[in-house]
């Protein structure tokens, strides 16, 4: 860099952070939010990106159709009168926030670029975290389930254990009557299996 050369800002990844939506299944950033980020009006990054559209795939940059920007537009506030949008919004992925920078090759271009790109290595190590933090979750709740299930068992055992007995415990007297109507004497027997 030279002495007459701008010196790039440092900006914080949670700023860019906040910046970065996620619309088709994949993180991206409004092109407004770049050209804000890069210093530059977004009709002038605009006509950059399209003069060098062949760099950008669809996974690298799209353009947001009219439902989709209806929505976005209903969670944040932009203008919706004068002096607001004329053309739906292009989104950038990382991909193509990295490529922004051999387009826009400027100093202050480059280091947003850094930025950018760390701001989504920093959302998706935190998205692996957070996988990885449900996978145990999941993981103990098996565990928990597992175990309920084997004191469930222990107790209906001890259920069993502490029930009253169905059969009769001990010896049974039985008193037999004769046809005369008279009792014979009492005769101990083991109870009926």
């Amino acid at each position: 860099m030279s002495a007459t050369s701008e010196k790039p800002a440092t900006i914080p990844a949670p700023a860019i952070e906040e910046l970065i939506l996620t619309i088709r299944g994949q993180r991206v950033m409004l092109d407004s939010d770049l050209a804000r980020l890069y210093g530059i009006a977004t009709m002038r990054f605009n006509e950059a990106f399209k003069r060098n559209s062949a760099r950008f795939p669809s996974d690298f940059a799209f353009q947001l159709s009219k439902d989709e920007f209806r929505v976005l537009r209903s969670q944040i506030v932009t203008s919706n009168g004068r002096g607001g949008r004329r053309h739906l919004p292009w989104v950038f992925t990382e991909h193509g926030a990295i490529m922004l920078a051999s387009v826009l090759n400027s100093p202050v271009a480059v280091a947003t670029s850094i930025a950018v790109v760390r701001a989504f290595v920093r959302l998706r190590e935190f998205a692996i975290t957070h996988r990885e933090f449900a996978e145990k979750l999941e993981e103990l709740e098996k565990t928990v389930n597992s175990h309920s299930k084997e004191l469930k068992t222990v107790f209906d055992m001890l259920r069993q254990i502490m029930a009253p007995p169905t059969r009769a415990i001990g010896f049974h007297v039985q008193h037999e009557v004769d046809d005369a109507g008279t009792k014979p004497p009492l005769r101990a027997t083991s109870p009926k299996k």
